[in-house]
């Protein structure tokens, strides 16, 4: 009896190997997250470094929505090119292509003088951004067992929390870094610290030794390759097969699936800690007016600058605590999706992003309050992402996989970009919304995230299709 329970285990029978597929590819993933996040906890500071002087706040809004989205296009575009890619010539040579991309434009982007180059730059990053994770979910779908695929694939998305972590650590020590931002400014060089924090992008390319050394190609992949040469309509990575009438459908749902996270990603859940550091800033306020009854704005302006660097650690708080959250959520997804199956862990996600959005942006109006509710917050707007490293792989058959998994992600870049240079526009002085109001409206989204699955197969318990 307890030989069959330990049967029973999703990871009973892995091997060393497996679990080295899925460190490598998690690492891929964390620094892959890191390019991008350390954006997220730097834009307060590179932004207006990269404008001229006297620039509205309300045009760095637009300039950095045009920012994420050049970074969702390149990513889409880096996506389905390397995806194909990985199809054609395998995963192994092509991951290490995505992560030498990423890496290599990312320390460039330290380099930027103005603000249309810091965009272009990320642009660039995005086309290897895209592309990591198109490999890297792909080979660990088709490196381990039906029993255990939910489950590491939640592992393998959750991984990027700790990419999160290190842009993070890179907000509050450097960025954020009061010694460092005095010694920049005496220099007569301000924009140093959050310089720093993208010259350290050059790290992860050193992971592509390891994956020179220690990756093969999944067995499922060479033998995909030898029918494509004795079968013309076997043909792998055609991007155009996608489109065709037995994946037609699937890969339009997953698009937009893909999409509503994209956008409310970018659009909703990064600005948690910005409703929190609102609220701090607003506190800080009152406790100074309460000492200074006269107080002018200017000499608000001039005090918040004063205490910019605790300010930023209030910031930085915010973030990890929506990042903890959701690398919870994407975690618990996985189980879920193994016990209701794929359509009901994306309804109860989205359905739980919708409400804990309203709840923070429109009833939350306390510190305290509000900082113990973001790892909810967190928790629900980010965990249906696991779900794209999980299902997406399971709608294509080997030849295809990773073209069709890296569209679908990828595409829903596309897809949102516009959607963000919307809510830039909503936020700018000629509309005039918050923060607050905009995240709210698009999380909206998350309506047809909850309704959408159920309209897309259930693949829970299949295997792979050859």
């Amino acid at each position: 009896m307890q030989n069959e329970l330990k049967e029973d285990k999703w990871y009973h029978g892995i091997s060393r190997y497996q679990w080295l597929v899925l460190t490598i590819a998690s690492l891929g993933w964390v620094f892959d997250v890191f390019e991008g996040q350390i954006f997220v906890a730097s834009m307060n500071e590179a932004m207006p470094s990269l404008v001229p002087e006297g620039t509205t706040k309300g045009t760095i809004s637009e300039y950095n929505a045009i920012t994420f989205s050049a970074f969702l296009i390149g990513g889409a575009l880096g996506g389905i090119l390397f995806g194909a890619l990985s199809d054609r010539i395998g995963r192994k040579k092509t991951m290490s292509l995505t992560i030498l991309f990423y890496s290599l434009f990312t320390c460039l982007s330290a380099f930027s003088q103005d603000w249309w180059q810091f965009a272009g730059f990320r642009f660039l990053v995005a086309l290897g951004v895209g592309g990591e994770w198109a490999v890297a979910s792909t080979l660990v779908a088709e490196s381990f067992p039906p029993k255990a695929r939910a489950r590491v694939g939640s592992i393998f998305h959750a991984s990027s929390v700790l990419g999160t972590y290190l842009a993070i650590l890179a907000g509050a020590f450097i960025i954020g870094n009061e010694s460092i931002q005095q010694y920049a400014e005496d220099a007569g060089y301000p924009s140093l610290p959050w310089r720093i924090g993208f010259a350290l992008g050059v790290v992860p390319s050193f992971l592509i030794i390891w994956i020179r050394r220690s990756l093969k190609e999944p067995e499922s992949w060479q033998n995909a390759q030898n029918a494509a040469k004795s079968d013309s309509s076997k043909q792998m990575g055609s991007i155009l097969n996608l489109f065709s009438s037995p994946y037609l459908k699937s890969t339009c749902i997953g698009i937009i699936l893909a999409s509503i996270g994209f956008a409310t990603f970018w659009g909703v859940h990064i600005y948690g800690k910005d409703a929190f550091l609102k609220t701090i800033e607003s506190e800080y306020v009152a406790e100074f007016k309460a000492n200074e009854p006269t107080v002018t704005q200017e000499e608000i302006e001039v005090y918040l600058d004063s205490i910019k660097a605790t300010l930023k650690k209030w910031e930085m708080l915010g973030m990890f605590l929506t990042t903890t959250g959701g690398g919870l959520g994407l975690l618990a997804f996985g189980p879920l999706c193994e016990w209701l199956g794929r359509r009901w862990a994306f309804f109860l996600f989205h359905i739980g992003g919708l409400i804990s959005t309203y709840l923070l942006f429109q009833l939350f109006n306390n510190s305290i309050v509000i900082g113990c509710f973001l790892p909810v917050f967190g928790f629900l707007t980010l965990g249906m992402h696991a779900g794209y490293a999980i299902y997406f792989p399971e709608l294509y058959p080997t030849r295809l996989r990773s073209t069709g998994a890296g569209t679908c992600f990828n595409g829903g870049r596309i897809l949102a970009a516009p959607i963000l240079l919307l809510a830039g526009w909503m936020q700018s002085q000629k509309v005039g919304f918050t923060l607050a109001q905009t995240a709210t409206i698009l999380s909206l989204l998350y309506i047809v995230g909850a309704i959408l699955p159920f309209f897309a197969k259930e693949t829970r318990g299949s295997a792979l299709m050859e």
